[in-house]
């Protein structure tokens, strides 16, 4: 251990996407000292979908950084259409609001600098080692600054927003993997044509691919397979990128190789959730609690309404530890009533895709009755809730 002295917060935030960098904040904004740490140095490159729902774009406006989001470039989004493999499509716009997609590495340096202006300490190229835990609850974490040395940081709250491959959650007793495992390969693409202001979504029985402007004239192309045929890659991954995205009739031919401006990213697998979202003076927070599947292009929304849970339920508990360890009871409850609507659409369209048969029926269905489409794009950018797809009459217009 370096002979440098401890650092002191009220909360430590690990990871500074946007679930950490926007928990941050609020913390912040309500009078808290927060440190946050991530092992990157922004801005920098992330492998998502980088789609935002209306619901994404009001937390984005809170913190103050949707300006300048939109002056770097940012596209602005109506919706999002799903193709199958045999040719049923529907096509859904959001109810009220428009949507936004722009390049991780510049919502993620937005976010990182909307956080230091609210007073958050962030700590680049700076990693988790371990908890520190005293008695039966956590009272920080050691950590290794980008000179190497190893310094503690005592905190009341550690928020682990690491991600979906958090070393926070491994401390704090692992994860659950479930089913369908897949894995996404995503690239930026130039010159992809006929893109319009909406994500697209092609479906096959052995995975999907999003298409989805995010501003400048690039695409954000994500091919999504199962873990077991995404092993096929090694060794070769832009070559079985471009194979398998021709497998796709509404992708064949329209993205270049030549268009590759940015080097194809591996992320996954997913469907993994925390074993323990709390433990006695810890939370977890975004990709780091739970990550279904991207299909539904919620990850960001979820990041930034879970921040917003975080900082709703913590708000009057600062520095003390008492307060935090029932705050977080509260953060559990809220958990659940928040995203259990959501969690149960993720599932129902993730299983259903892998009965083609099914999931072509439910997309004709939907693609052909009057705001069905448009209803479900409305739940799965949050704009609606749940209970508006998850109703008997939906799901029975959906299927008969």
């Amino acid at each position: 251990m370096s002979g440098s002295a401890d650092l002191v917060a009220d909360a430590l935030v690990v990871g500074a996407g946007p679930a950490g960098s926007a928990t941050a904040s609020l913390l912040a904004e309500a009078g808290w000292r927060v440190l946050a740490i991530d092992r990157a140095v922004f801005p920098r490159e992330k492998a998502c979908s980088e789609y935002m729902s209306p619901e994404a774009v009001r937390v984005l406006d809170r913190l103050g950084v949707t300006a300048a989001l939109c002056l770097a470039g940012a596209a602005s989004l109506s919706g999002s259409s799903v193709t199958t493999a045999r040719g049923a499509q529907l096509v859904g716009r959001f109810p009220e609001g428009q949507g936004l997609s722009i390049a991780r590495r510049e919502l993620d340096h937005a976010l990182v600098r909307a956080a230091r202006a609210r007073g958050v300490e962030v700590l680049e190229a700076t990693s988790f080692e371990r908890l520190v835990v005293e008695g039966d609850r956590v009272a920080g974490a050691v950590i290794r600054g980008r000179d190497g040395d190893l310094r503690n940081v005592r905190a009341p709250l550690t928020i682990g927003a690491d991600g979906l491959r958090s070393r926070v959650v491994r401390a704090l007793g692992g994860q659950r993997l479930g089913w369908p495992a897949r894995v996404a390969f995503v690239a930026h693409v130039a010159g992809v044509p006929a893109m319009a202001d909406r994500a697209e979504m092609h479906v096959s029985g052995q995975g999907y691919v999003g298409l989805n402007a995010i501003g400048g004239g690039i695409t954000n192309v994500a091919l999504v397979v199962p873990q077991q045929r995404a092993a096929l890659a090694a060794g070769r991954v832009e070559a079985y990128f471009m194979e398998e995205l021709e497998r796709f009739p509404g992708v064949r031919g329209r993205v270049p190789l030549h268009g590759i401006v940015r080097e194809v990213l591996v992320t996954g697998p997913f469907a993994a959730r925390a074993r323990h979202v709390t433990t006695p003076g810890a939370l977890l927070v975004g990709d780091a609690a739970d990550f279904f599947d991207p299909f539904t292009g919620e990850g960001i929304c979820a990041a930034l309404v879970g921040a917003e849970l975080v900082a709703r339920t913590m708000a009057g508990a600062r520095g003390n530890p008492v307060g935090i360890d029932r705050a977080l009871a509260d953060y559990r409850r809220a958990r659940r009533r928040r995203f259990a609507g959501k969690w149960a659409v993720e599932r129902l369209i993730g299983y259903a895709m892998t009965v083609p048969g099914l999931f072509d029926h439910a997309v004709a269905r939907i693609g052909r009755r009057r705001g069905m489409a448009d209803t479900l794009v409305g739940v799965t950018g949050a704009v609606l809730p749940a209970r508006a797809v998850l109703n008997p009459f939906f799901l029975a217009r959906m299927v008969l």
